[in-house]
This record gives C-alpha cells, structure tokens and sequence, in this order.
C-alpha cells in the first residue's frame, strides 16, 4: 500500500468553489491538497458552462442586431455568420481562462493530485491511482453532472447534453430541446438565431419556471417572435426515429398525444450532484435523496470537519454563490473561533437570454412561498426613453418592498442587460436602501438604468414615506 501523505486541508474538486476555498487556506499559511481527476482541469464554469455558453450567445446577440439593423436606418446587407469560426472564437477564449486556471492550480502553494478520491475514514482518501492522502479538514467541492434522462428510449436514439452541444462541429437542421430552464433556454435561442428548427418542450405550465410568470412570459413572446415552437404543460411519454431518420418524441399536450421530430434532441432537464463515487454514506456524511450534500450555514456537513460547496452541496448551481461558499469554508478552517456564515439574502440570478431576466433577493414566487409580506410595483422597457431609442419589445423592471419601511426585498429586470442592470439593486439592498433613497439617486438621462426610479417613485407614494 502507498505512503499516507499528510495535509492541514484537502480539497476535492478543483472547480471554482474548491479553488476558493484552496487559495484562502493556502493564503493563511495550511498545507493544502488539491485533488481533481478530471480529464480537464478548471470547473464546469470556464470549461463547460457560464463562460463558454456566454461566449456564444454574445455571437448571436451581434448577429441579431446585425439583422434587425433596418429598424435603425442601417443597411447590412445579408449579415451571416461561420458557425466553425464562431466556434473557434468560444474555444480560444475559454483556453485563455482554463490555462490560467491550470497555472493557478498547479503553482507551489498546493500539492496537486490528478486522480479521483474515496473516502476509506474521516481523514483519510484513497485516490483512484492506489496513494492515500490525510487531511485534518477535509472541502469537498465535486460539482455536477448531466442528469439522466427520463426515458430509457432516448439513449437508445442519442441525444445530445449541454457539453455536446459546446463542442458541435456543425449546425443541425432542426433541434427539439427537452427542458426549459435557463441552460435550455440559453441553448434554444442561440440556436433559433443561427436558422436552426428549434421546438422547446417544457414540463411545468412556462419556461424559466422558478422565475416570476411576468418575466417567463416576456421571454416566451421574444423567443416565439423570432420563430421558435414552446411547448409547456407536457409530459414526455416515448421516444424513437421515424422512417425519414429524424429523432421523434411523443408526448402529451393540452389534453391530447402528439409526435414531434428533429434532426436532433438537446437533452436539457438540469445536472445532479456528482457524488456518489466518494462513498460518503460510510464515513457519516449525509446526503438528500438527489445526492446533494447537507450543509449547516457554515458549509460544514454532517461530519464537522469536512466542508463542502458548489453544485454538489448548494442549494443554487451559481458560479459567485460557489465561490462565495468557498471563501466562508476557508476562513472558518482559520478562524474557527470566529465562524462566518453563508447568506442568501442577496441572492442573485440571470438568464442570458434576449430579453434576459436577473433577479436578486426576493421574487414574487418565493414571498409568497415564503409567506413574506411585499409590495410591488414594476414599468415596462417599451415605454422607456432609453429602451425606445434601443426598439425593446418586450420586459419590464419590478421592485418588491417591505410594507411598512419601504426597505427594498427584492428586484426584477426582465429586458435587455438585465444582468448589467440588477447589480443597481443589488448594491441598493446591501446597503439596505427604500424605496425613496432609491427613487431619489440621481440617474443619468437618458439611460436603461434611471428606468429603476419609475417603480421605486411608485412604490414609495404608496407605502407614504
């Protein structure tokens, strides 16, 4: 058996929320592991999922643009595009990110192992090349994986994933694209505006279901104004290829059974945690029935000193949120006398769709889940000075408030750089503004950001403060 190689902290998972929570304890001076066996290194953000999907949908926001440049005065004559170059482009810029990544992980402030991990006790691993490594801290930060589909069938006829389809040497003819959160509304778009056949089949009553039905809806008439078929309410029952090759799904909608086609089928109904392979049952590490790993709001599991954060133990797949999680993890392996806590008051969420939708804080949907009491108040892009001179169709911008204070709860922009534009908010609720404090900062004119004021003005007549 391999020498035990002794650590203060191994972390397992080098994607961005083990990197953060690595950099912090290397920083203050613990010896740190970092174990990842991935076939590349750099998380699922750079390599496969909020920086190269981004990368492509710019593409096709500029080729949008380009197209719809007569309602400008602007002549652009057939504006076209090089799918391999717009490829080629993505995959450039993403090697830029990943190399640093490589570079950071590989320097001497961490002792890297390119293998998969076990754990065989509570401070020990066996790694999948046969060493033993012992930490007294343990981060587990392991990410997700493309869940499985939930027809049988459907392996049967390929279909592709979200990683597939970043890495298409050519443009299908038609797509299905099974799901409807923001990967696969993404995903849809960008190929509708390249020309492909794209039908979005959603299970839930709309697309983007966690978002607000105002926001969801603002979407759905943009992504069916340049063509796209949406298809909510289903339910899928089979799946097959018919005599003229083409991939087929059969399901039910509006009451009746229906067969769709398409040359091909993006599978896009969400990732799961990716944990099964460390064998956290046998050392007391719990999990919830998905495999997500419980956490207390210092990310420390079941088991005090093993930590985990990320995909496989967040409640929110979010790049920031991991990072943030790693950050607390790592000073409270410092510091713990003085623990941090996570908190998700500022919670921030973007759909990079056109329009896009951002939210931070509370929704509609989840006060009243949450049984909080709000105000609202919202106004609509199409009627904004700005937003005019830019041709928005559709969106809005909406505040949420506390009734008696005026204190702002949450924020919605739904329209174009909405992921731009929340961060006014964001800024607003963390230092815990109201809505007159809002209404009363000046803003430039004209600008898409001074549309914020038209709501907060609203709400603080309203509430009278």
């Amino acid at each position: 058996m391999s020498e035990t190689q002794k650590f203060d902290v191994a972390v397992i998972g080098g994607g961005s929320g083990g990197y953060a929570a690595a950099r912090t304890c290397a920083a203050a001076g613990k010896r740190v592991a970092i174990i990842d066996g991935a076939q590349e290194l750099g998380g699922l953000c750079i390599l496969r999922g909020c920086m190269p999907t981004k990368a492509l949908l710019w593409a096709t926001d500029v080729l949008h643009l380009a197209q719809n440049g007569a309602t400008w005065g602007l002549r652009i004559d057939k504006p076209s595009f090089d799918f391999k170059a717009v490829m080629a482009r993505k995959a450039t810029v993403i090697e830029e990110f990943a190399a640093y990544r490589r570079k950071q992980l590989a320097s001497d402030r961490f002792t890297l192992f390119r293998a998969f991990a076990r754990f065989i006790d509570p401070h020990s691993v066996e790694l999948s090349d046969g060493r033993l490594v012992h930490a007294d801290q343990f981060v587990i930060a392991t990410g997700s994986a493309v869940s499985e589909p939930p027809l049988p069938a459907l392996k049967k006829i390929g279909y592709l994933t979200s990683d597939d389809a970043l890495a298409l040497e050519e443009l299908p003819k038609s797509l299905i694209v099974l799901g409807g959160g923001s990967v696969a509304v993404e995903f849809a778009q960008f190929f509708q505006r390249l020309g492909v056949e794209v039908t979005l089949v959603q299970r839930s009553a709309h697309i983007l279901r966690d978002c607000d039905t105002d926001a969801a809806e603002a979407v759905t008439a943009q992504l069916r104004d340049e063509g796209m078929q949406i298809l909510t309410g289903t339910q899928l029952v089979g799946a097959g290829i018919n005599p003229n090759g083409q991939k087929e799904i059969v399901l039910t909608h509006g009451g009746a059974e229906r067969t769709i086609a398409g040359e091909r089928i993006l599978f896009a109904l969400g990732r799961s945690p990716n944990t099964l392979s460390l064998d956290l049952g046998a050392i007391g590490v719990a999990t919830e029935a998905d495999g997500r790993i419980r956490t207390d709001p210092e990310m420390r599991t079941t088991v005090p000193h093993i930590y985990a954060a990320g995909d496989c133990a967040s409640p929110y797949e979010i790049v920031h949120i991991a990072v943030q999680q790693g950050e607390i993890i790592g000073h409270n392996i410092i510091h713990p006398a003085k623990p941090r806590t996570i908190d998700y008051r500022l919670l921030i969420n973007v759909v990079f769709s056109d329009p896009g939708i951002a939210t931070v804080g509370l929704t509609e949907k989840s006060a009243k889940s949450a049984g909080v009491p709000v105000v609202t108040a919202s106004y609509p892009f199409n009627d904004h000075g700005k937003s005019i001179i830019m041709a928005v169709k559709h969106g809005f911008v909406k505040l949420l408030a506390a009734p008696e204070t005026g204190e702002i709860l949450g924020g919605c922009c739904t329209g174009p750089q909405a992921g731009e534009l929340i961060h006014e908010i964001v800024a607003a609720m963390a230092k815990r503004m109201n809505v007159r404090e809002l209404a009363a900062m000046p803003h430039y004119h004209p600008t898409l950001a001074e549309i914020w004021t038209y709501p907060a003005e609203e709400l603080a007549d309203q509430i009278g403060i």
